[in-house]
């Protein structure tokens, strides 16, 4: 067996990480830059982060995409869990390959086509039944949702595929209700497949512009749009204040949802721990050994 060379694997990996991480702190860097010019350093300033607290446009854009970024989130969670279940649970039913490439295809199909698609049926129902009355918020929501179910229902059923059954079915033996294991016994076990769907489905929403450009209309725009015009004209300053921003809320929310997983896995951990190191409620009554155990008198004459 070949073994890899150490040195090299660590320059290789070093240089990735460098070609990936520079321009992102090339790009926070330039954002506190006093000059207009986004490639020559003039000096320290905080003015284009002032700039962009003034910006109403930017502002608007971005508080619109945060509300349908949570809209997404949560609604593509609710969707893609059901959906990810009956992947996973209800095996192979008549029209199971249909459903599977159905919840597979926004994966695959790319989102110029899903744009086309989705405004060519807006435009179709809006002139049949007079729904939606125009692209907007609506109709970028629906796009984002479309596109996201996909990814949480893929990740909820690889999740519910290896996890253990007996808990649940143990439940259910105790007469508890189907609903009742799904929120007290399912949803807990899956809760980190969840919090996983819901943040990759927050950032494919705040970051979509293809589905956004097809889907919005009048006072519908988002901030990838605004942004996307705004560097065509040239760069700003004021779109590294931006980044930066983002970057720094995205790495304040990755680091405290570790630090949330943590410490329930720990807490889990824990958990079993004590219930495995609880006495036995037996022993603990009676102030001995229980009998038939294998320290008991009955016990050591049964072996």
């Amino acid at each position: 067996m070949i073994k890899p060379n150490r040195a090299i694997s660590t320059s290789v990996l070093t240089l990735g990480f460098l070609f990936l991480y520079i321009p992102i702190i090339s790009l926070v860097v330039y954002s506190f830059n006093e000059s207009k010019l986004v490639t020559v350093w003039s000096g320290f300033s905080l003015k284009w982060y002032a700039a962009l607290l003034q910006d109403e446009e930017l502002l608007s854009a971005a508080w619109l995409s945060l509300k349908i970024g949570l809209m997404t989130a949560f609604a593509s969670v609710v969707i893609g869990t059901w959906a990810g279940f009956v992947l996973a649970r209800m095996g192979r039913f008549r029209g199971f390959t249909l459903y599977t490439g159905m919840i597979n295809a926004p994966l695959v199909i790319p989102e110029v086509i899903q744009g086309i698609s989705l405004l060519l049926l807006f435009v179709a129902l809006q002139q049949m039944i007079g729904w939606p009355a125009g692209r907007g918020i609506l109709t970028i929501w629906i796009g984002h949702v479309m596109l996201c179910v996909s990814y949480v229902a893929i990740i909820v059923q690889s999740r519910v595929k290896e996890m253990n059954k007996s808990l649940e079915e143990a439940a259910l033996d105790l007469g508890a209700t189907p609903l009742k294991v799904f929120f007290v016994i399912t949803l807990p076990l899956i809760s980190q497949a969840l919090l996983s769907g819901w943040l990759l489905s927050f950032t494919l929403s705040i970051d979509d512009l293809v589905l956004s450009a097809f889907l919005s209309g009048p006072g519908s725009t988002t901030l990838p749009l605004v942004v996307f015009s705004r560097v065509r004209l040239g760069l700003n300053p004021e779109m590294n204040a931006l980044a930066t921003l983002f970057i720094t809320a995205v790495t304040i929310g990755v680091i405290a949802v570790n630090q949330l997983m943590s410490a329930r896995e720990k807490k889990r951990i824990r958990d079993m721990q004590m219930a495995f190191t609880q006495p036995d409620p037996a022993e603990t009554a009676t102030g001995g050994t229980p009998p038939g155990a294998v320290g008991s008198p009955i016990g050591r004459r049964a072996a």
